[in-house]
């Protein structure tokens, strides 16, 4: 009996009822009660009648079960978590979107930076301008035609921008005169005259030259004396005390390796190979030398005294740019240093290079001890602080933010009325006003009422703008930190509207600072403290020297001539050998035709 029921069993297992139960169970769903049998195989093995030994179902689970409603307030707490779920991702949207626009801001920055042109210039005139359809746009058929009228003048020939470029430069004139033979006419055989002359002109370079000055002291002695007396007076002729005694260094040498270095940019290996070419065998570490021995021993004789008249100035710029030094004591070679700059705004013109291992506040307030009144700065804080100093910002970096707001924009959106552009349009503003006061030519006081007109109304404006727009940006995007970049140095800002003498941007210390950037992309690095100090000492000669109008090798060559033989005690005689003291020699001096 047994036996028949498994077989019973194992032939319904095959049925066609328990095939379509076996599917049904596969692609069903577990079932409220939580069975894993489908409601649709119950169905089938009800109407049937045939329970397989495989859906061996429970009784309890033949009889439907009926979930309750849920109440209201399920219901509600169900809508609530949702609408917090919805605010949670469109939370999430909006910061992933906000991060979104700042990586295709960062991108179209970046490939401004690699790709685009550097200038800041903004022509109001030519974003206006229709190059295309220019004959359409400014034709007036209504307008009548102008009369005709002929005018007839002589007027004498300019001169050549030729003869004004070479006015200048020495002038060798070379003839080419017929010799008495040649001078018989080819016809009658009768003796020629001069009629005319024929006259070309051309530019030769004399590149660099190198000789030795072999300097012979005579020594003079009595004969009367060494014949006739116990002791002979001994007088030796008078020579200059050389630059670098025992060494080969001569002031014209010593001021051209600066020159080449310092305003030409060219590394010292370069000009070591640059020597050999001319036959002179010095290495590196011997210009390096030179280099370091003459600014510590005589440049920095000026650099000290520069420095004092820099200190007594009212109005001064500041600004700092990176240097890494290689073998600074207790840091590593990649660590950063700073070279700090520091000019005057007016007459005389000093700019002054500070090396220093950081960027730290107790830096500047050293360099800067006993001056008093206006320095202008960006906006970094390590100037802040300083005793007696008042701080002006400098609009170019305001205007740049809003500059490269601009850029970050898609192209096509960049022409369009923007509120970066807004804020590009008051910096504009600014900027036209102080044109029209240069072009005036107005007087320090006069400069400062027409400021009070024309500025103060645009800075009220534009305050307000920048307090109404604040709110409605990102903090992170490029217009935001436009804002609040000008928000953050507002104070600063308004300050050129003190004094009359005040600039209205930093560009003075940009434009000094530059040539060291350029120079280190360069020679890229210094090798030591000594080598990073008298790079500062260098350039601040040099920088100093091209803004008074001097040659810098021709005033190098002059100082170093005249340091070994002064007395460096008498500050008097350092100041006539300052670069704008009036006793420099003409020489010295870049022409006016050439500047």
């Amino acid at each position: 009996m047994a036996g028949t029921k498994h077989r019973n069993s194992d032939a319904n297992f095959h049925t066609p009822v328990a095939l379509a139960v076996r599917r049904a169970a596969a692609e069903s769903t577990r079932s409220p009660s939580g069975s894993h049998c489908s409601y649709s195989c119950i169905k089938i093995c009800r109407k049937r009648k045939e329970f397989s030994s495989f859906c061996r179902i429970p009784f309890f689970m033949t009889h439907t079960t009926h979930t309750p409603d849920p109440t209201i307030e399920e219901l509600e707490k169900r809508c609530e978590s949702l609408e917090t779920q919805n605010l949670e991702l469109e939370k999430q949207k909006a910061e992933l979107e906000a991060k979104l626009r700042w990586f295709q801001e960062q991108f179209r920055l970046h490939q401004q930076r690699q790709f685009g042109a550097s200038s800041e210039k903004t022509d109001r005139d030519q974003l206006e301008l229709n190059l295309f359809n220019e004959a359409e746009t400014e034709a007036n058929p209504s307008l009548p035609e102008p009369t005709l009228e002929t005018i007839t003048y002589e007027r004498k020939k300019a001169r050549g921008h030729r003869e004004v470029l070479l006015e200048n430069l020495p002038m060798e004139t070379i003839e080419y005169h017929l010799s008495p033979e040649e001078q018989v006419c080819s016809c009658c055989g009768g003796s020629l005259h001069e009629m005319s002359t024929e006259v070309r002109q051309e530019l030769k370079i004399i590149p660099a030259q190198a000789k030795v000055v072999k300097h012979v002291r005579h020594v003079y002695a009595c004969r009367h004396c060494e014949r006739h007396e116990t002791e002979t007076p001994i007088v030796t002729a008078p020579m200059p005390t050389p630059v670098y005694r025992g060494s080969l260094a001569s002031p014209s040498a010593l001021a051209y390796i600066l020159h080449q270095k310092y305003v030409e940019g060219l590394p010292l290996y370069r000009q070591e190979q640059e020597l050999a070419r001319l036959g002179i065998p010095l290495s590196r570490q011997t210009l390096a030398n030179w280099v370091i021995y003459g600014a510590q021993t005589w440049l920095s004789i000026l650099y000290d005294r520069m420095h004092v008249h820099l200190k007594k100035e009212s109005v001064l710029h500041g600004d700092e740019t990176t240097l890494q030094v290689l073998a600074e004591p207790g840091r590593s070679a990649t660590s950063t240093s700073y070279m700090w700059l520091y000019r005057t705004a007016e007459k005389p013109a000093i700019v002054l290079y500070d090396y220093q291992q950081t960027r730290a506040h107790k830096h500047p307030k050293a360099f800067l001890h006993g001056f008093q009144r206006y320095l202008h700065v960006d906006g970094y804080a390590g100037y802040h602080g300083l005793p007696g100093v008042t701080l002006v910002g400098c609009w170019a970096h305001s205007r740049r933010e809003f500059d490269k707001a601009i850029k970050s924009l898609p192209e096509e959106q960049r022409a369009n009325p923007t509120t970066a552009r807004d804020g590009l349009n008051f910096c504009n503003a600014l900027f036209a006003v102080e044109r029209q006061a240069k072009e005036k030519e107005l007087s320090p006081q006069e400069r400062y009422e027409f400021r009070l007109e024309h500025s103060q109304p645009i800075l009220d404006a534009f305050s307000a703008w920048l307090r109404e727009q604040m709110p409605r940006v990102l903090p992170k995007s490029a217009l935001g930190q436009a804002i609040r970049y000008c928000r953050n140095q507002w104070g600063k800002l308004v300050a050129f509207m003190k004094d009359g003498r005040l600039d209205l941007d930093n560009n003075r210390a940009e434009r000094s600072i530059k040539p060291f950037v350029i120079g280190r992309k360069n020679w890229m690095f210094a090798q030591s403290v000594r080598g990073a100090r008298a790079s500062a000492i260098a350039y601040s000669l040099v920088e100093t020297a091209k803004e008074n109008g001097l040659s810098p090798r021709l005033y190098l060559t002059y100082v170093l001539e005249k340091l070994p033989n002064l007395d460096t005690n008498d500050t008097d005689q350092l100041d006539n050998l300052l670069p704008w003291s009036p006793s420099i020699p003409e020489e010295c001096r870049v022409p006016k035709k050439a500047k």
